[in-house]
């Protein structure tokens, strides 16, 4: 597994990596945002804007060290993880609605949520390319699952679940020593000399476990672009640590894009495919990223164009 690694990238580039990441985060929670508030739409711009301006520069440096392919192959993955990442947006804006999380208490939420979900993606990862290099006809597993769940996307419409209902939930609350009204600006409360499980531990809890789902998806789409273990890792993070930002950004306005699930599904069902006929019918990194870029700017356009109370209407 270590030489693996090594073999990608460098033990000096893996660690400076992480050493830029966590002194990111330090910077971003540690500093500027110190104090609990509800992140201003400005503020989320500005940081929206830095977390990709940092990842197109990281771009840069790898289509420079690793040449154009390995670039193009960086790009689309973080492209196709970004997008694929929306649509856990709007299962935060559900889980917090239930919750009945105040807006200056997500920050801190999604915060801890980036550190967990670092190592999560990272264990996946690892393992996800372990096994393609070593056992390639888990290509096709991991196709035909992507195309099974996107299908299942565009023909179900199901309706949003309530997350306090979630089975998890209900055996956290069963098992753990829990708070009812302990509040969300801390995680743990204390009664009688007992620690208790604060309903904002809770809600962590749900976001973590509601990003490896959504991860079960997304990984092997990025896989399916590049196997390069660092390649595969960075642009995975850096669409992830630009999440909390985002949120933020589009919280207020996700009924705009009530369309963009049906492009992501058929985003998910494209690259299931061509995982599927990768040994007959070799598509190009650049294409894939044109028809993914294609297919999420016609939802988003579709999305204003013909808005949800018209769809209602009709």
């Amino acid at each position: 597994m270590v030489d693996a690694l090594l073999q990608a990238a460098p033990w000096w580039a893996w660690g400076g990596f992480h050493a830029f990441v966590f002194l990111m985060l330090t910077l971003d929670l540690g500093v500027f945002n110190r104090k609990i508030h509800a992140p201003s739409m400005r503020e989320a711009a500005v940081w929206s804007s830095v977390w990709i301006t940092l990842a197109l520069v990281f771009n840069a440096l790898i289509f420079q060290a690793e040449g154009a392919q390995k670039g193009l192959e960086w790009f689309t993955g973080y492209v196709l993880e970004k997008s694929l990442s929306v649509d856990n947006l709007f299962v935060f804006v559900l889980v917090f609605q239930s919750f009945q999380v105040d807006l200056r208490h997500q920050h801190r939420v999604l915060f801890w949520g980036v550190l967990g979900a670092l190592i999560m993606r990272a264990a996946m990862i690892l393992a996800g390319t372990a096994l393609l290099n070593r056992f390639e006809w888990m290509m096709y597993v991991f196709g035909g699952f992507l195309l099974y769940t996107g299908v299942k996307m565009l023909l179900v419409k199901g309706e949003d679940s309530d997350p306090t209902q979630n089975p998890m939930v209900k055996a956290f609350r069963r098992f753990v020593p829990y708070d009812e009204k302990g509040g969300h600006e801390h995680f743990w409360s204390y009664k009688n000399g007992r620690r208790f499980a604060t309903p904002m531990l809770l809600v962590l809890i749900t976001i973590e476990v509601t990003d490896l789902v959504f991860a079960v998806d997304s990984i092997p789409a990025v896989l399916a672009v590049s196997r390069d273990p660092f390649v595969v890792y960075t642009s995975n993070i850096f669409a992830i640590l630009g999440l909390r930002s985002l949120y933020f950004l589009l919280a207020k306005m996700m009924d705009r894009f009530h369309r963009l699930k049906t492009g992501l599904a058929m985003v998910l069902a494209f690259v299931g495919v061509k995982m599927c006929i990768a040994d007959w019918v070799h598509i190009p990194v650049q294409y894939s990223l044109l028809v993914i870029a294609a297919v999420l700017g016609g939802s988003v356009i579709a999305s204003l164009a013909w808005p949800l109370e018209q769809d209602g209407a009709e």
